[in-house]
């Protein structure tokens, strides 16, 4: 009987724990700074991929561009993105806004759903690695960002070195204790920035070199991506062989 008792008190509390869970979740993305952030950059997400749709009905040679744009920045970084734009006709007027509204869906949902993983309310095993090699990444430039604070947190985001940029410093901010919407206006404060001042570098880079070959700027792009995965892969062996 005792045993029998246990096992119904067990699965009681287990479905207690079950039901839990759900209902906090809901109650933090409602009340809480990185909900009510993750719900924004969700929508922001959904307003962007239905703009694109409708981009393909009308001006599907166009639309197809900028999904391409879309593809390469998520993948490669903003600056592959912004050269895959500028090399296939795009204007400031396009690549600025797309390149910001791109990063910016990122680190909305990137940001909390790390926050909420940190704190075991949302455990994703897809993004689990991921979630790892950012919060090391994080960690290793923590003591740099430190010492200027939030200056240093925008400069940080703001130059182009290796594992740097918006998640990372949204990453380095959380660690740091920054409010919420500090760590979030510093980080793309910090992101725009650089994305203008990517900008008038590749724009002007590709003009110069438009002059002498049609081809150049797309040879522009791919030589950047190739920069990109050589320098990942070259920091992911360093990493592994010091681990080992």
């Amino acid at each position: 009987m005792n045993d029998e008792a246990t096992g119904e008190n067990s699965e009681q509390d287990a479905e207690t724990s079950s039901s839990v869970g759900p209902s906090r979740l809901k109650v933090t993305l409602l009340a809480s700074g990185e909900g009510r952030l993750l719900l924004a950059g969700v929508a922001m997400a959904f307003i962007y991929t239905f703009w694109l749709g409708v981009r393909l009905l009308i001006s599907p040679g166009q639309a197809q561009v900028l999904v391409g744009m879309t593809a390469t920045q998520m993948m490669f970084g903003r600056a592959a993105g912004m050269a895959f734009g500028y090399s296939l006709g795009l204007g400031h007027g396009t690549v600025i806004p797309i390149c910001m509204i791109i990063e910016t869906i990122l680190v909305l949902i990137f940001y909390p759903l790390f926050v909420f993983s940190w704190r075991h309310l949302v455990v994703i095993k897809a993004l689990g690695n991921i979630f790892e090699r950012t919060h090391k990444a994080a960690q290793a430039r923590k003591p740099i960002v430190q010492r200027y604070g939030i200056i240093g947190l925008f400069v940080f985001v703001w130059f182009p070195f290796w594992l740097t940029g918006p998640v990372v410093g949204c990453i380095i901010g959380f660690l740091l204790g920054l409010r919420v919407w500090v760590n979030i206006t510093a980080v793309l404060a910090g992101t725009y920035v650089a994305i203008i001042g990517w900008a008038l570098l590749l724009k002007q880079f590709h003009d110069s070199v438009a002059s002498y070959s049609s081809y150049a700027a797309m040879v522009l792009m791919a030589l950047l991506v190739i920069i990109i995965i050589v320098g990942n892969l070259l920091h992911s062996t360093i990493r592994n062989n010091r681990n080992k």
